[in-house]
């Protein structure tokens, strides 16, 4: 992302494309798609790898002024556990994966994910239903949005 100033243009953006079924042309051309991290400023590295949260002074300065810009949201992709505590609050689970359990209760305009990371790949293991229920879904929700 440094390299393109794009996000996602690495491995884990091209499992997020699989999963919504969509190519990399229609992910960052297409204006029916938008793409914002969680607080619009890369908060570094954490020690013992991975990245630290999002600051939530930048998510509280830019996340309101840039959802007011966008009333007709079909979906959102509620991409990782810090994703979705910012915007479900007191509505989430226990955690990520019982958040992402319970997608059926936020659909359709919400859609609670993993963070597509390859330091996701064991959890993607351990909990199959993900690709076998909630991708399908995902991906029939994205091609209804583009084909309407």
């Amino acid at each position: 992302m440094h390299e393109s100033g794009l996000p996602f243009t690495d491995p884990s953006g091209d499992r997020l494309r699989d999963w919504m079924g969509v190519d990399y042309e229609t992910f960052y051309a297409d204006p029916r798609l938008g793409v914002a991290a969680q607080a619009f400023c890369y908060p570094g590295t954490a020690p013992k790898g991975g990245d630290y949260p999002p600051p939530r002074k930048c998510a509280e300065l830019w996340r309101p002024q840039l959802l007011a810009e966008l009333p007709a949201v079909e979906l959102t992709l509620l991409v990782g556990g810090y994703a979705q505590a910012w915007a479900l609050g007191d509505r989430g689970r226990a955690n990520m994966t019982e958040t992402v359990r319970a997608w059926r209760d936020y659909a359709p305009a919400i859609l609670p994910m993993p963070h597509p990371s390859w330091r996701n790949t064991a959890w993607l293991r351990k909990n199959p239903w993900f690709e076998a229920e909630v991708v399908p879904y995902l991906r029939e929700r994205v091609r209804g949005i583009l084909c309407a």
